[in-house]
């Protein structure tokens, strides 16, 4: 049996955007998941409060060796009104794997599942209903041990937090240009590509910055060893049609 989950509800409620200026991950719900680790208790105290910033000590191991790691996935409105989580356990498991490579301590499945859908059905009110439009649900585990030295931490925060988001590209459902770029590497075999952790994004980044100014959307990757197999695109996978 899962702890049960402690809920504090705001007092003040945000103004909820129009689905016509939704954007993507800049506006956020009222309240967020979080769970706290130390070595001597496990995961512990899972609740929902009021969405807020975090305390973190400057020493904290996630600013200094980016020990994290996240998921993300979408919530729907379906055309009878119902709120509808898209494999939300491919997720948990996906999250669980991320952590094991990144020597952080794997959440119990069942309460990890539980603090999205619960959390997802707190928050019904806030997901959009026209089409292109969802309320994306971003879990995050982060070592917030504060101390300067290479190795696993002994203090982590797990937290969900809900945006309600359009389209990600500013192109919304139109084509968008990609460039191929085969000078750069995100990733390579025996690396953490597998793993869903901020270090990937970050290495993106300045390939990414060289396609916009030059008047690309993304970047297609290519495998980091011949560099002529795809690989993906920076945020997503990619599908052919031959």
């Amino acid at each position: 049996m899962t702890e049960p989950i402690r809920i504090t509800r705001a007092t003040a409620k945000k103004q909820k955007p129009k689905d016509s200026e939704l954007a993507f991950g800049n506006v956020f719900t009222d309240h967020m998941f979080v769970m706290n680790f130390q070595e001597e208790k496990g995961w512990y105290d899972p609740r929902i409060e009021p969405y807020g910033p975090f305390a973190l000590d400057p020493a904290a191991a996630v600013l200094h060796y980016a020990q994290a790691v996240f998921d993300g996935l979408k919530a729907f409105r379906a055309r009878d009104g119902r709120v509808r989580l898209f494999r939300p356990q491919k997720h948990v498991e996906r999250l669980i794997e991320s952590s094991r490579r990144l020597c952080i301590p794997p959440l119990d499945p069942e309460l990890a599942l539980k603090s999205l859908v619960t959390l997802v059905g707190m928050e019904k009110d806030w997901v959009p209903s026209t089409v292109g439009t969802s309320l994306y649900v971003r879990p995050t585990i982060i070592a917030n041990e504060a101390f300067l030295g290479v190795r696993p931490a002994k203090s982590y925060i797990y937290y969900v937090i809900l945006s309600p988001v359009g389209a990600y590209y500013p192109e919304g459902m139109n084509p968008v240009k990609i460039l191929v770029v085969d000078k750069y590497v995100r990733a390579v075999e025996g690396g953490v590509g597998g793993a869903k952790t901020g270090v990937n994004y970050a290495a993106s980044l300045y390939a990414a910055e060289e396609a916009k100014h030059n008047g690309f959307t993304q970047v297609l990757w290519l495998d980091g060893r011949e560099r002529k197999y795809i690989d993906e695109v920076g945020t997503m996978n990619i599908m052919l049609k031959i």
